[in-house]
């Protein structure tokens, strides 16, 4: 419970730093521009809540499985579910290769567990108990919306940063800097490191929670550190398709996307830690 209220603070204290950037770099084309700013971060506060799960699973193309068309996957959520007090979610398997997983959803009753194909054929039954069992964990402690919200900001940001560098290049917009393109790029820039770094403090910390929590569903740490050693050297080898790589911080792993971040802005924790924080070592 008291994981879940710090969540919840997070998850209000992301939206107003979201709400507070966008009209930052509104500020720069004056009243007028602080004004659209405003008004869209309403629509994307408004967009991240209610919407953030649906954008998440279309985005990695999820298909909607159950008791007949996956059996053994909805079977094993369904069992972990109850011995976590957890109402039954949504399960979705995604067609990638590479193998990962992640919770979506804004409360445990509007929640979603994805497991990628690669996922499925890598790990036994064990290993993938412990994985669905840390993504009920997320679930459980309410990190699913604050996930989604921060991949939300990190992805809009990117969107505006592409759209302003853009504007500013063309047509050597920005009245504060008289034109200059170069003014331009570092408002960008700010403004994406700002969501960089709110994006990479909010999800490296929950890692280990959601690990530790996990090994108490699943009832053993064993099947969730042996997942976490394959789908770690497995993904550095194998890229995800994830059109949007600003949802890194919604899977179990970091994935592998081109490997153009800095530690400084990964989204989890080593594993290396991880796993030897769940073995006790």
């Amino acid at each position: 419970m008291r994981v879940s209220l710090v969540n919840n603070l997070k998850t209000a204290m992301l939206l107003g730093a979201l709400f507070a950037l966008l009209v930052w770099v509104g500020s720069f084309w004056g009243v007028q521009g602080m004004l659209i700013a405003g008004a869209v971060a309403l629509v994307m506060n408004f967009t991240a809540w209610f919407a953030s799960d649906r954008i998440a699973i279309a985005a990695m193309r999820g298909r909607p499985v159950d008791a007949r068309s996956a059996p053994e996957l909805f079977y094993l959520v369904q069992r972990l579910a109850r011995r976590a007090d957890l109402p039954m979610p949504r399960v979705y398997v995604c067609p990638q290769e590479a193998p990962n997983a992640f919770a979506t959803g804004r409360n445990p009753r509007n929640a979603a567990v994805a497991v990628t194909r690669g996922a499925l054929q890598l790990l036994n039954r064990e290993e993938l108990e412990g994985v669905l069992a840390h993504e009920l964990a997320h679930i459980r402690n309410r990190d699913t919306l604050i996930s989604a919200i921060a991949a939300t900001v990190a992805g809009l940001f990117s969107m505006l940063a592409n759209y302003m560098l853009y504007v500013g290049l063309l047509f050597g917009g920005g009245n504060r800097q008289h034109g200059n393109p170069l003014a331009m790029l570092g408002v960008v820039l700010l403004g994406a490191l700002g969501a960089a770094l709110i994006k990479a403090t909010i999800s490296r910390s929950r890692e280990f929670v959601a690990d530790a929590d996990g090994a108490k569903i699943a009832g053993n740490p064993f099947g969730l550190a042996s997942a976490l050693r394959k789908l770690e050297a497995l993904s550095r080898r194998v890229r995800l398709r994830n059109p949007n790589p600003a949802m890194n911080n919604m899977f179990i792993v970091e994935p592998f996307t081109g490997r153009t971040i800095t530690e400084l802005f990964a989204t989890h924790p080593p594993t290396e830690k991880r796993i030897a924080a769940l073995l006790g070592e």
